[in-house]
């Protein structure tokens, strides 16, 4: 997983070593040696991620970090803040600041990276929403603005631990107005995680009855549960399934003897961030549903899917396209009537929306073609899923209407950005790739060539 991050410290020695490890990860570095360089460089380049110096003369991590933090534009971009202070009062300080983590001098090159992995996977996500609703608000709907502070009634539940620490911990969370509920081993965690009710899980390390790791990815593989924060409690000993857990999609991590601050900023933060998610999500949901739906199959429509794809193109992120269009759609309205063609287009859309990501969005193009845009995905991953789209069709036959069930099929074209690729050249190497899968027998997806780009960039 490669990414651009931005690395602030005002020490040239610590610069150059830190560019030098990314660099080997193949990571896009910039370098800030101030505050105010960071503040501007953060604006013009929009890093990924942030790894953040506390001591430097002037505007020090701190203050950096709320400022960050208190702008629309990048309150979103994770923030790691690199230190050599080993108080405790310095980690929660840099915690309440919005801090996603410390990681301390010197550097362990293996926590960073799994802590980096980890939050890029997050910002992926979250990135993902904010794009979609960025195109809401340049269709005229209201921003989703800032989610609420309070977190009062927040209801927590702890899996594992001793009851000491449970109560400890629930003691801690209390001072904040959050609810903890306790299970005392994995299955009974994992029945009570499944009522949707919780807004957070800690995991503690061990875990009586099984293996909170096993916990965790059974959590993050299962829908309902897979964006609920995880936060692995565990002893300094226990390094190896710290980093484990991070490559496993757990939010964050407390070390043990748990010092209460911390447990509670960490939390807060976890809630705040999953609180942003959620408003992005109602707030999409809210203002488009009439507006950039298609009506016959409410798949978003041609007019959403473009604005969408131009509003990622634009930050030059890699994105795939898949131009989707039903075999011998003709014949099967002429035989069977407009209502039966209706009806097979509402289950392929169906059948779509079912095979995709959740972030991936799919638009009726026009007629019986369809539109899919599937952010960060890479040439093997999204051939993958086209692929699973076309036997999702061709396996299962439709039901269009009383008595009649047809065999549907679908063509599909493919093409990948890589850049600044433009909307319309993108779409139009896919189509190109559509006709040629449509030439060479239907039922079958074919990858844009440079032939299909027209001298466009890739």
């Amino acid at each position: 997983m490669t990414a651009r991050v931005l690395v602030v410290d005002d020490i040239p020695a610590n610069l150059r070593l830190l560019e030098a490890k990314l660099r080997a990860e193949y990571f896009e570095v910039a370098l800030a040696a101030s505050g105010p360089e960071a503040l501007a460089l953060t604006a013009a380049w929009s890093p990924d991620i942030v790894l953040l110096d506390v001591m430097m003369p002037g505007m020090d991590g701190y203050e950096v970090c709320r400022r960050l933090k208190s702008q629309d534009s990048t309150a979103h971009i994770p923030i790691v803040m690199v230190t050599a202070l080993t108080e405790q009062s310095e980690r929660v300080r840099g915690l309440e600041a919005g801090a996603d983590d410390f990681i301390s001098k010197p550097v362990d090159t293996v926590l960073l990276f799994a802590r980096l992995r980890a939050l890029l996977r997050m910002k992926q996500v979250l990135d993902a929403w904010r794009v979609r609703t960025e195109t809401a608000q340049q269709l005229g709907f209201d921003s989703p603005g800032a989610p609420a502070e309070d977190f009062q009634g927040a209801r927590l539940l702890f899996a594992g631990g001793q009851p000491d620490e449970v109560q400890a911990v629930a003691t801690a969370l209390a001072a904040d107005g959050m609810v903890l509920d306790h299970a005392a081993d994995e299955p009974t965690a994992w029945d009570q995680l499944q009522d949707s009710l919780h807004d957070l899980a800690l995991l503690s390390v061990p875990l009586p009855g099984g293996d909170p790791l096993r916990l965790a990815s059974r959590l993050r593989a299962h829908g309902d549960s897979r964006e609920l924060p995880l936060v692995l409690l565990a002893d300094e000993d226990q390094r190896q399934v710290v980093l484990r857990a991070f490559d496993l999609g757990v939010s964050d991590h407390v070390m043990r003897p748990i010092d209460a601050p911390e447990l509670r900023a960490r939390v807060r933060n976890q809630l705040r961030r999953r609180r942003y998610q959620e408003l992005l999500r109602e707030t999409l949901d809210r203002s488009l549903e009439l507006a950039v739906t298609d009506a016959l199959t409410g798949l978003r429509n041609r007019r959403y899917v473009r604005r969408h794809l131009e509003s990622l193109l634009r930050t030059g992120a890699t994105a795939a396209v898949l131009v989707i269009d039903v075999d011998r759609f003709k014949p099967l309205n002429d035989r069977y009537g407009h209502a039966a063609g209706d009806l097979a287009l509402k289950e392929v859309a169906a059948r779509l929306r079912e095979h995709l990501r959740a972030v991936d969005v799919v638009a009726r193009y026009g007629g019986e073609e369809f539109l899919v845009v599937m952010a960060g995905a890479a040439e093997e991953e999204a051939g993958a899923a086209a692929e699973r789209l076309r036997a999702a069709m061709a396996d299962v036959p439709v039901v269009a209407g009383p008595g009649i069930t047809v065999t549907v099929t679908v063509s599909i074209g493919m093409a990948i950005a890589r850049g600044q690729a433009a909307a319309d050249g993108l779409i139009g190497a896919a189509d190109a790739a559509l006709y040629r899968a449509k030439g060479n027998g239907r039922n079958r997806v074919e990858v844009a060539t440079a032939e299909d780009w027209g001298g466009q960039p890739e």
